[in-house]
């Protein structure tokens, strides 16, 4: 299926070199952007036994996953203007042993607080995979076909939120959650080695940028204040802190609301992660037809609809009736986030590394926002996780409906002159 489905050579923009082909090479960047994915993805099925372990209630294990999320923020704003100057291999090697060393302490862990602060440079380090793989991409590929080279990334990584679920349940069955972080270090000291070895740097010496502090800062109002980039970053940021509220507020939900076993609700998880993983993969089909804008603009409606159904099926005491609309939900996360990113790279392509790391803060940001605001509210039913989706779901539509209105009016005024 991967033959199939690879860019051609000939319609790469600035073709790759080094021991690692076109097909080996995105298969690489996908196991990069899975740091994030496995290390929340595998995690999620111990929340109880991580506040059995602490003897703290449910509820404040969650605040592990909020700060997880503010350190995938942090770290990319500091990878992408270091990945801009000093090139994508270094800044992402550092990166990963960071991410190897805090997973090892994190999993010897004697209190939640030392959890709590390990996640965090945990999630630093992890970043470093997630906002330099955006750039490498956009180092090599134009809006189009970043835009499939994207939705390939999501089909890799999206096999976390299928796997990592159960292979964490049976990992606590048989190990206890303190083995996860192992199994963590194990999978990215895996990655340094092969990204040590075998990728090659894709930012050419003469495009990096010697920048200092005021330097990088200016870099990202320009960036920022661009509206071409801002509104599809913005789009993605909103509808994908939904995915963050989901993330938080779904173990309590289907493991205490509605009596599903950490087993069962990595099934379920994973069964969602189908979903995305389908239509990423039929967004690169739709790519063939029609432009990322287009096909952007069609998905955010359909996951209004989705978080809409969500919403009034939240009070349900059926689960089916919770899950189908969630499925849904999730599943157009697969054409909304390749297509917005692609379009919002190919605006910020002449800083790519701090581009990408604007999108990861906004991204990340939004999304601890949103999981800190479902754990805040935190009351027993799944309407904090459903108001929140809702709400960011409908803000997610007037910024794209925004933006899609500007640039029409932005291109008749180019036609005209």
């Amino acid at each position: 299926m991967f033959e199939q489905t690879t860019i051609p050579e000939n319609r790469v923009r600035n073709p790759p070199r080094g021991p690692l082909s076109l097909r080996q090479l995105t298969i690489m960047l996908g196991a990069l952007t899975a740091f994030a994915p496995l290390s929340v993805d595998m995690y999620l099925p111990s929340f109880p036994s991580v506040a059995r372990t602490f003897s703290v209630d449910p509820g404040r294990v969650q605040i592990t996953l909020s700060v997880f999320f503010l350190g995938l923020a942090a770290g990319q704003a500091v990878y992408g203007p270091l990945s801009d100057r000093y090139g994508r291999r270094r800044p992402l090697l550092v990166g990963i042993a960071i991410f190897v060393a805090a997973s090892i302490l994190a999993a010897v862990s004697r209190s939640l607080e030392s959890l709590v602060a390990w996640r965090l440079v945990q999630a630093l380090g992890g970043s470093a995979g997630m906002v330099i793989s955006r750039a490498v991409v956009r180092d090599l590929f134009d809006e189009r076909e970043s835009a499939r080279v994207f939705s390939f990334l999501i089909l890799v990584m999206g096999l976390a939120p299928i796997l990592a679920p159960t292979i964490g349940g049976y990992i606590l069955l048989f190990a206890g959650w303190r083995a996860i972080f192992g199994l963590l270090a194990a999978f990215g000291t895996g990655c340094f080695v092969v990204a040590g070895l075998y990728l090659a740097e894709t930012l050419p010496q003469e495009f990096r940028r010697r920048q200092n502090f005021t330097g990088i800062f200016r870099t990202y109002g320009r960036v920022i204040s661009t509206p071409a980039f801002l509104f599809p970053a913005m789009t993605s940021a909103l509808i994908m802190a939904g995915m963050f509220a989901y993330i938080t507020g779904s173990p309590f939900i289907f493991i205490e609301l509605h009596g599903l076993t950490p087993r069962q609700y990595g099934f379920l998880f994973g069964l969602n992660a189908t979903g995305l993983i389908a239509a990423s993969q039929l967004n690169r089909a739709a790519l063939s037809r029609w432009p990322p804008r287009t096909i952007l603009k069609w998905a955010v409606r359909a996951h209004l609809l989705s978080a809409i159904t969500l919403l009034a099926m939240a009070g349900s005491a059926q689960l089916a009736l919770l899950t189908v609309p969630l499925w849904f939900v999730v599943a157009s996360l697969g054409f909304i986030n390749p297509n917005a990113i692609a379009i919002a790279m190919s605006e910020g392509s002449e800083f790519a590394g701090s581009a990408s790391a604007v999108l990861g803060v906004l991204q990340f940001s939004t999304g601890a926002l949103a999981g800190g605001l479902v754990a805040w509210f935190h009351n027993d039913t799944a309407y904090p996780m459903a108001l929140a989706i809702a709400g960011l779901s409908l803000a997610g539509f007037i910024v794209q409906t925004l933006g899609q209105r500007r640039a029409v009016k932005a291109e008749r005024a180019s036609g005209s002159h």
